[in-house]
């Protein structure tokens, strides 16, 4: 089934040349099937790359999916044409009185900064609140992870020496959750962060499960019981190349940056990185939508209240 996005967004396009399954919203809309409706905060100053790549994750699925793209009205971005967020972004207090089958809170370049500091903390508060009641399966993603075990769970966050830059073997520590049903053992997935978590902290909370972990990481996947919350510290959405970038721009900048761990062949960044996350992105993501989104959210959004009694 497809991935219900606007025609005009630049994914629609970019996804459509990869021959995966999209569908504008007319076409939709004359068919006789509810959708899953998602709810994507997207953080990241890259709108359209990060709409793209949570898109083909989403697509990958026999579940018709459709997205809805917010924005922090208290923070405005200079990296996305105001164009662009004007067409595709709604604001939350345009769809705080909805209700939506999953959401993803995604990360945000600012780990050094104090939750308190950032200036749209208080909106991000509010808008994982109204997750609790209103939305049946979040995912939140690196940053967003952090920021969420927080709020949540009172977790603090740790500031790293040095950037965890690259991609890490980690291991499921939790087979049976459907969460990682089909995992391998061990699997890869890319982190690019300055910050990380408090160990002691996760394991003294009682809500919280660690699914999977790295030695050199640390936790990459946690979820609560119900899977209401999920956490992934790193960026399994992450394209071939996004790493590349990411180094090649702080290197052009003469920021601190050490080569990405694991990536490059031989650590030489002039040879094509080795992408080795793919499928188990697409696994988590089909997953999630499968096992928390789809099969635990009643076909009609209003029962929630009834279930809540």
């Amino acid at each position: 089934m497809p991935l219900i996005i606007p025609k005009e967004l630049p994914a629609y396009d970019a996804l459509s040349q990869e021959n995966v399954f999209v569908m504008h919203r007319e076409r939709a809309q004359s068919q006789n099937i509810r959708p899953l409706r998602i709810l994507i905060l997207n953080l990241m100053p890259t709108k359209i790359v990060t709409e793209t790549q949570l898109a083909r994750l989403l697509a990958n699925s026999p579940l018709q999916v459709q997205i809805t793209l917010l924005q922090t009205a208290t923070h405005d971005t200079s990296h996305t044409s105001p164009e662009h967020m004007k067409a595709f972004y709604k604001t939350f207090d345009e769809v705080k009185h909805e209700r939506f089958d999953g959401m993803i809170i995604t990360g945000a370049p600012i780990e050094d900064l104090d939750y308190p500091d950032v200036d749209y903390w208080d909106e991000l508060c509010e808008i994982m609140d109204y997750t609790k009641e209103n939305v049946y399966s979040t995912i939140h993603l690196c940053w967003g992870a952090l920021a969420g075990l927080y709020y949540h769970f009172g977790i603090p966050k740790v500031h790293l020496p040095q950037k965890m830059f690259g991609v890490f073997e980690h291991r499921v520590t939790r087979p049976s959750n459907p969460l990682v049903r089909g995992f391998d053992e061990v699997f890869y997935a890319p982190h690019s962060r300055w910050a990380g978590l408090d160990r002691a902290a996760i394991d003294a909370c009682p809500e919280l499960r660690v699914l999977a972990e790295s030695d050199i990481a640390g936790p990459m996947l946690l979820s609560t019981d119900s899977g209401r919350q999920i956490f992934v510290i790193g960026h399994p959405e992450y394209d071939k190349y996004t790493l590349d970038a990411e180094y090649k721009r702080d290197v052009a900048a003469g920021k601190p940056i050490h080569i990405p761990c694991n990536y490059y062949p031989q650590d030489d960044p002039s040879r094509d990185p080795l992408f080795r996350w793919r499928a188990h992105g697409y696994l988590l993501y089909t997953n999630w939508l499968n096992y928390y989104v789809y099969q635990d959210t009643p076909y009609d959004l209003s029962q929630l209240e009834a279930l809540k009694k």
